[in-house]
């Protein structure tokens, strides 16, 4: 295939999905959403932790005696601080399966994330193949212009000499307008894809080699693929989890149900209630166990709403399946239709060049006419064309493939950049019980 310039300085493939993998919006903002959710580990486990809280006042009071013999004044000032904490001891187990159904969520969203980066990775594959296959039409297609050019001045000359007629060259302008208009629409698709290329890559492409298909990573049957993907795509991995949320989900619910025992402690100090030198200090500790008897049916139906969103769930799970094990045997297909039309084009190409040499020849004779040469000449640049196109389909359908079966990453491609580890984060958070900056220092 042709590149952009030559491939000594080039961007390669894997630099180009290396870059797409550390600057791309998209990954990144999942990769955020995925901080986020580690945030609910922690705050659900904040359910096993006491509740601290203390207050102060100070006030301003005056009593005004009105008596027979006169008026008696007396001033106050009250204040006081208090200090209380209360510690849940149980509540239906509610905490515990907060924890649990928060953990499913963290799993469930870093393969949400696999699969974001599958995703983007596939998109970075196909804008830079879009890319090298427009750049090759684009120079197909001005060769093709050239060539007419070269063509109608020939056909001019014979004109002049009375070898052909106008008919001849009328034919060649008509041919040279359609190869220009041909240029046109091939320069304004390149201009498309680079700016495709620079939306999912983060910079602008300037010299890109060529790529190469990912056939050793295609399975050895079809099978072999589908059952590998029914197994590991983060997809299907990621409904699963929502399923296991679903039905901690039930849980949690159902232990508004159940009565719960918090334990709380106070302590306490007053000075000025009634004079000067009046001061009080109380403290308790008080266990209070709460049985809920009647709600009104609320939590009744909630729980019955969340066991139907559980079976949603688990409908989901089936309907993710399907649709990887389609988009699997697609992608099958497809990597077994492009190495034929590879072949074919290449075919194409070669009998579509010897023919060209052939018609020339004849027509140099007088066995051929100028539109023969023109119709064969514009049959050699649609088979360059679709040999251009085929070859690019072929390399994007391996990845396609790969991606379909969930395994298109920068650990599979060994992509040469530092990789993302949602664990650090997850383990930086999950037991931190004070503190407003985040582990990247916002």
């Amino acid at each position: 295939m042709v590149a952009l310039q030559s491939p000594a300085a080039a961007e390669t493939l894997e630099g180009a999905l290396g870059r797409a993998y550390g600057n791309n919006p998209t990954l990144n903002a999942q990769r955020a959403s995925l901080r986020a959710t580690d945030e609910s580990v922690s705050q659900a486990l904040s359910g096993y932790r006491p509740r601290i809280s203390g207050s102060a006042d100070v006030g301003a009071q005056q009593d005004r005696t009105t008596l027979p013999g006169g008026t008696s004044t007396q001033n106050y000032l009250p204040r006081g601080v208090s200090l209380s904490i209360s510690q849940t001891i149980w509540n239906g187990n509610r905490t515990q399966n907060s924890v649990s159904q928060a953990e499913s969520q963290v799993f469930a969203a870093r393969e949400t994330l696999r699969n974001s980066e599958n995703q983007v990775l596939l998109d970075g594959v196909t804008a830079y193949m879009n890319v090298m296959r427009d750049t090759a039409i684009l120079g197909v297609r001005r060769s093709n212009v050239e060539v007419l050019e070269e063509q109608l001045r020939q056909v001019r000359d014979r004109f002049n000499v009375g070898e052909v007629t106008r008919t001849d060259v009328a034919q060649t302008e008509a041919q040279l307008a359609s190869g220009r208009s041909d240029a046109a629409g091939a320069e304004a698709n390149l201009r498309a894809s680079l700016a495709t290329y620079r939306q999912r890559i983060g910079v602008d492409a300037k010299r890109l080699a060529p790529a190469r298909p990912l056939d050793r990573f295609v399975p050895k049957s079809l099978d072999a693929g589908v059952a590998s993907a029914l197994r590991e795509h983060p997809a299907i991995n990621a409904a699963m989890h929502g399923v296991d949320v679903a039905q901690l989900n039930v849980k949690v619910i159902e232990g508004e149900l159940y009565p719960s025992l918090t334990a709380t402690g106070s302590i306490s100090r007053r000075w000025d209630l009634q004079g000067s030198d009046v001061e009080r200090s109380s403290a308790a500790i008080v266990g209070t166990l709460s049985i809920p008897i009647y709600e009104g049916g609320q939590v009744y139906s909630r729980v019955r709403q969340a066991k139907e969103q559980l079976g949603q769930q688990r409908i989901s799970v089936d309907i993710v399946r399907d649709q990887v094990r389609q988009a699997v045997m697609a992608s099958w297909a497809t990597v077994e239709a492009t190495k034929l039309q590879v072949s074919a084009a290449q075919a194409q190409v070669q009998a579509a060049e010897v023919a060209l040499a052939g018609v020339r020849e004849e027509a140099k004779v007088g066995q051929r006419t100028t539109l023969d040469v023109l119709n064969a000449q514009q049959t050699v640049a649609n088979g360059r064309v679709a040999l251009v196109s085929a070859q690019r389909d072929r390399v994007v359908a391996t990845y396609a493939l790969l991606s379909a079966l969930g395994r298109l990453s920068a650990q599979t491609l060994a992509l040469k950049v530092e990789r993302y580890n949602p664990r650090t984060h997850y383990d930086m958070v999950r037991d931190k019980f004070i503190g407003l900056d985040t582990p990247g220092g916002r």
